[in-house]
This record gives C-alpha cells, structure tokens and sequence, in this order.
C-alpha cells in the first residue's frame, strides 16, 4: 500500500476521508488542489504532510511559465505560501518545504530547477520510508513477545511512507512476535477506528477497537504492556504535540506504571522551539465534533472547541524512538544531536 505516488506528472494518493468504506484513489495535477486534500484531511500524518507538500510544490513548478530563474522564484514563492499555510501544527510540512525552496534556488536555469524539484520530492518521499523501517527496527526492540500495545490515532503507511508508531507495530509482528493492539478510536474523526483498524486488518495484526473512554480501565487492570503514539511536532526538550487525546493517555500511562513511546523520524524534530508551549495547536471545524460523515450527533448551535492536538510535556514520555536510535531523558542534550 503506497498512500503517495508521483505518476505521469501527478501526485496520487488514498483519499482517507473514504476509508475504510471506500478505497479511493485521487489523481492531482495543480497544486492547489494538493493544498486542499491537506485541509481537508485526504491526505494527513506529518510525514505523508510533508511529502504531498513536497509534491505539491513540484507541481506548481510545472506549470509556471518563466523565461528567468529570477521570474521562476518568484512564481514559486505563493506556491510554497498557499502550502504552508494548509495546517499550522506538523514540522514536517514546513520542513519539507524549506528542502524543496533550497533546491529551487540552488537550481541554474528554468528547466533544470522544474526538473530538480521533482527529483527532490522523490527522494525525499524515498528518504522517508527507509527512515521510518529503521526507526521502527529500533522500536520493535522495545516490544517483547506477549506484549499488548496501546496505540492512538493512525501511524501507519496511510500517514507516512511505512510507518511510525503502527510501523514499530508491524516490524515487531513481523519479526514473529505474538503480540495485541488494542486501538483508540481517536474522535472526532476516528481515524484510529477507520484508518489503524483498516490497515491492522490488511496486516493480519490481532487487534481490539475501543472508544477512547475506555483506555483509563484497560491501563488500570494490566492489560496494556506499552502505549506507543506517533508525533506532530517535537520540541527540543522533548514535549511532544500529537494528536487530540495523546496527554490523557502518557498521564494515564504515567500513573499506571505503563511505558509511553513516541515513534517520529528527525524530520518531526523542531529543535528551534525550547518547549511545547511554543507549538501552534491547529482549532479545526465544529462540525467535526458536532457531526459523524454529515449526520448531527449534538443540538444545533451548540458551542464547541476543537484543538486537533495536545501537548505531551516530556516527563511522562518514557523514550522517543527515531531512525537515528532511541533517545531518552535528558531530551533537551540528546534530541539536537538526532537532527541533522
């Protein structure tokens, strides 16, 4: 399964809003078009952000007429603008874009800078997916034959190019260990009930869907050995913003003696930032509280808040599994020697 392809001149993808009803495929050809399959959440994970932002500024290149390098860069720059401003929370995007911008100016005339900044998307796309493999190497070590896993959200290959947290998930299942997912459904858009029970059954993974309600009760009898989520953003002392409902979980964790991972290649890695309070946290659309694929679940009018992420501070994060190693306490030395 390969969530992004660059085909013919386009960029295709799985549309997640479809899943698990239908496995959809969109082929885009304009870059705005990219951004709004980004706001809309077709395409989402920080590293798949990353990527299809990637794309998304080949693309627009594509269709830029200039006689000048000069002309060409300054076409670009509202390309790269209209991405960056698609999702304020996920490094990646930005991270990613800064890549595809230094290219751009590296480059020496028109055609060879279009056809640069397609070969970077590539290879950042292929860069990817060897990072996550090796980082989820690293983090099946943690993962011991019998284990029951906590995971929250979706992690897998839809978000990024194998996988982050549910990449550690399938290395270790695939290296023969027995082992049992239990799933948060991750509301208010369930993608831990759509999108990680989807992949885990294309798997063959042995796994258990709950409403994230139940995950206080689960911690608390001893059924859970491990929580293992994926990140947004990661500050250099180590806070973690991840998606709605990630603190509750290392608190709970925290306090049931259960070890909390988090699973994110260095590309998540905002060193520039001294902690979490510093991250911008994303307020989305009250209809994705107040309704499910269109149907009200709540009163109309009702008043609503929507963060699409929280903050995880350090201390409850028992390590921090990246495709350079595992990185523990202190954060704050460690991480800036993971970035590159």
């Amino acid at each position: 399964m390969k969530a992004i392809e660059w085909i013919s001149g386009k960029v295709r993808i799985i549309d997640q809003t479809e899943l698990p009803w239908e496995e959809t495929y969109l082929e885009i050809s304009d870059y705005r078009e990219v951004a709004s399959a980004i706001k809309e959440m077709r395409i989402r994970g920080a590293p798949a952000i990353g990527i299809v932002a990637a794309y998304g500024v080949a693309l627009g290149a594509q269709g830029i007429e200039a006689t000048s390098k000069k002309e060409l860069l300054a076409k670009l720059r509202p390309i790269s603008e209209t991405l960056a401003a698609t999702r304020p929370t996920a490094v990646n995007l930005f991270w990613a874009l800064e890549r595809m911008n230094r290219v751009a100016k590296a480059g020496e005339s028109v055609a060879q800078i279009k056809a640069a900044l397609i070969a970077e998307a590539q290879r950042l796309d292929a860069e990817d997916e060897v990072a996550e493999r090796k980082l989820s190497s690293y983090g099946a070590e943690l993962i011991k034959d019998g284990f029951s896993i906590l995971t929250h959200c979706n992690t897998g290959a839809l978000a990024a190019g194998y996988g982050t947290a549910l990449g550690v998930i399938r290395t270790a299942w695939e290296s023969g260990k027995k082992i049992h997912v239990f799933v948060g459904e991750t509301r208010p858009l369930l993608q831990g009930a759509r999108l990680t029970a989807w992949e885990l059954m294309k798997y063959d993974i042995p796994f258990t869907l709950i409403a994230d309600t139940m995950t206080g009760h689960f911690l608390s009898r001893g059924g859970i050995d491990c929580v293992i989520v994926g990140a947004d953003r990661i500050a250099s002392n180590g806070d973690v913003a991840n998606k709605i409902g990630t603190y509750n979980l290392a608190v709970l964790a925290m306090e049931n003696g259960v070890p909390f991972y988090v699973a994110a290649p260095t590309s998540t890695i905002d060193i520039s930032l001294a902690s979490g309070d510093e991250i911008p946290i994303e307020e989305r659309n009250a209809a994705e509280v107040t309704h499910i694929r269109g149907v009200p679940i709540a009163p109309e009018g009702v008043r609503v808040a929507n963060p699409a992420f929280d903050i995880t501070p350090h201390r409850y994060i028992s390590a921090i599994i990246t495709e350079r190693g595992i990185v523990r306490e202190p954060y704050k030395e460690r991480l800036g020697k993971m970035v590159p």
